[in-house]
């Protein structure tokens, strides 16, 4: 049995990591600080809680300290890019000062790290090869500068102080309890509304898109597998342009084509984010979801799990028509 701290637990990746683990009989406890994201709504009863913030290092510390867990995972991270153009600032908070937090930590406590990076920190590869884990960062926005940031640290840590950090750099993940900012359940609860889906600019936007279950194992494979100091890709091999992505919804969903509306493009716009997985598949990992099965299980749950969403979707970057990829 694996003792394992989850970092950004309540979010969606974080719990669904959770439920991951649990069903493999590891121990697991929850360390969130419950911003917009983070819902308790989502852990399953039982998971030992502790709300807190990861730029908080007594706190952080003394719950390491009294958990003493095998490893740490960190999911905790602002992640939406809109709000990281509209401000800034908690993006710095979280994303560079948390991961300083998370490691300093580390150094101190001597507790095996791994950081959940985004396959946005190599920026915008039209046109150009996939990116391994040696291609250059070259962040686009706020938000995914910060999260290059938050990869420089960890890997400045294992270099300078020996911490046994390892990072992962998933690319676009959907599936069940994805705050409805995002594309994917953002679509579906639209669409099943009769409300109009804005896409940037013609659609044509390409994002590389891994069922959440998957990325859960390939993030159990670098903890067995993977070697600290080491970044890992972590690719879903189902490339598809957003306006792809939306028609196959509203496929699913039997809703007219005539709900897209195109909007202008979002400031600093990426066309493409594609990535090579050779280092995870050298550790035995391939996804096993494919496309169409892991829409149709994300669509399906966002109609059942009404109760779940409805709280949300009066928020600002869900009530308008603000286009998103």
């Amino acid at each position: 049995m694996v003792r394992a701290l989850v970092t950004g637990g309540a979010g969606f990746i974080g719990s669904n990591f959770v439920r991951y683990m649990l069903s493999l009989g590891n121990e697991v406890l929850v360390y969130d600080a419950f911003a917009y994201a983070g819902r308790l709504e989502n852990i399953p009863n039982g998971v030992k809680v502790i709300k807190g913030d990861i730029a908080d290092f007594n706190a952080f510390s003394s719950a390491v300290g009294d958990f003493q867990p095998d490893v740490v995972v960190n999911f905790a991270a602002e992640s939406h890019v809109d709000r990281s153009i509209k401000n800034p600032e908690p993006f710095m908070r979280t994303n560079i000062y948390g991961v300083y937090t998370i490691l300093e930590a580390a150094r101190r406590l001597n507790f095996r790290l791994i950081h959940v990076s985004t396959d946005e920190v190599y920026g915008d590869l039209e046109g150009k090869e996939p990116a391994t884990e040696e291609t250059v960062l070259k962040p686009s926005n706020p938000y995914s500068a910060t999260k290059a940031s938050g990869d420089a640290l960890v890997m400045a840590y294992w270099r300078t102080y020996g911490v046994k950090a390892s990072i992962v750099r998933p690319s676009n993940n959907y599936g069940p309890h994805q705050h409805p900012e995002k594309l994917i359940p953002k679509t579906i609860i639209r669409a099943l509304n009769d409300l109009p889906v804005a896409v940037h600019g013609d659609g044509s936007q390409r994002r590389d898109w891994l069922y959440v279950e998957d990325n859960c194992r390939a993030i159990w494979t670098v903890y067995e597998r993977g070697s600290p100091g080491e970044a890992y890709n972590i690719p879903g091999f189902n490339e598809r342009s957003v306006l792809q992505v939306v028609e196959d919804i509203l496929r699913i969903l039997g809703k007219p084509r005539s709900l897209i509306r195109l909007a202008p493009n979002r400031p600093g716009q990426d066309r493409r984010y594609i990535m090579r997985g050779d280092r995870m598949m050298n550790l035995g990992w391939r996804p096993s979801v494919s496309w169409e099965e892991g829409l149709r299980r994300t669509v399906n749950w966002y109609v059942k799990n009404e109760d779940w969403w409805r709280p949300l979707v009066n928020d600002e970057f869900f009530v308008k028509e603000t286009p998103w990829a």
